[in-house]
This record gives C-alpha cells, structure tokens and sequence, in this order.
C-alpha cells in the first residue's frame, strides 16, 4: 500500500510562528489558498482519506480530495502542548523543558499537556490502525492529512531512510509519498510531495 502522509495548509498560529497543538484553529485565508494550489497536483487515484479530527486538517483534506469521505482517526492528534500553546519561540526559549524538547529530549512531559513518548505511541497506533484498515479493505493508495508533528514522530519512528527527529520537518500542505512495508512496520519514502 502506498500512503500520501501530508501536513494540513496554514493556520492563523502558522503565520504568528506560535506552537498550536490543541487549538482547533482553522485554516487562515493564506491556508485556503495554498490548499487550493496544491489540489491541481494531488493524484485521482487516491481509494481512501483518513484525518486527524481537528478542523485545520478536516479542511485541508476537503480542499485536497473533495471526492473522498473524509475518516476521522482520533490517535492523529497533534500533541498537546498545555501551557506552551499559543506561544512562540522567543517566548520559550528559556525554559528547560522546551529546551530539552528542542534538544531532541522524548521523554519529557509538556507542562498541563502531553508527555511526548504518550504522543508518540499514540500516533503510531493510529498509523497501524490505518495500515491494518487499508489492508483489510484491498486499498492501494491513500491520504492521510494531519500535524507536523504528527508526522514528524511517524517518521522518526517508522521512516526509511533514518533520519533524526526534526529531519522530517515538514512545510503546511506538504508531506510525503510512502510504501508501507508491515514486517518490519516501516514506510519508505518514495518522493515528497
């Protein structure tokens, strides 16, 4: 199976650089605009469309594949980030914990919010819960539309080539063609898109 894994289009946060986890914002303007360029180049062949629950994803994914059923999988999520939400870089920087999470720390625990090895299992189980649907129904091809960082601890776990965690950085309304491979539970990737 082979999976179009894509980050949902601009948010209001997006373009104030500020950390939105939880926040169901929904797409600005600049967002619905830049979904809207990247609709010409999403293939037709696309079986299947599994989302992350939170509006800026569920509109990114109805811009790109208008002709698909849209199937929610709560696990996506993009992590909580409690009290550093709606803050920015320059607000955070010194404080240990972001910097230990920007040191590329998995274990720490987001203040009021998320623990990151909790996120990542979660996104992960969400990510065998599509490849075992996908394989139970005959899919060959499907889309995933959800948070940067989302994908960026899928690929960090799962990922070929090996990358380190903020390698697989990933601009709005992009992402990444994959193969699934289940033994070992891997996704290779086959271009960015």
């Amino acid at each position: 199976m082979e999976l179009y894994l894509i980050r949902h289009s601009i948010t209001e946060g997006n373009l104030k650089q500020q950390y939105v986890g939880a926040l169901d914002q929904p797409l600005a303007p600049e967002g619905v605009a830049l979904a809207q360029e990247k609709a010409k180049g999403m293939p037709s062949h696309v079986e299947h469309l599994w989302v992350s629950p939170l509006q800026r994803c569920r509109q990114t994914a109805q811009i790109l594949f208008p002709h698909l059923e849209q199937q929610v999988v709560e696990e996506l999520r993009e992590c909580n980030f409690g009290a550093y939400e709606g803050k920015t870089w320059e607000q955070l920087r010194n404080e240990p914990i972001y910097r230990r999470w920007m040191e590329g720390d998995r274990t720490i625990t987001f203040p009021d919010g998320d623990g990151m090895e909790a996120f990542i299992e979660r996104c992960l189980t969400g990510m065998k819960h599509i490849v075992a649907q996908g394989k139970e129904q005959g899919i060959e091809t499907g889309a995933v539309v959800a948070h940067g960082g989302t994908w960026l601890v899928v690929l960090a776990s799962l990922g070929i080539p090996k990358r380190e965690l903020y390698e697989w950085q990933v601009k709005n309304c992009s992402g990444y063609r994959v193969s699934v491979q289940e033994n070992p539970f891997t996704l290779t990737v086959l271009e960015e898109v």
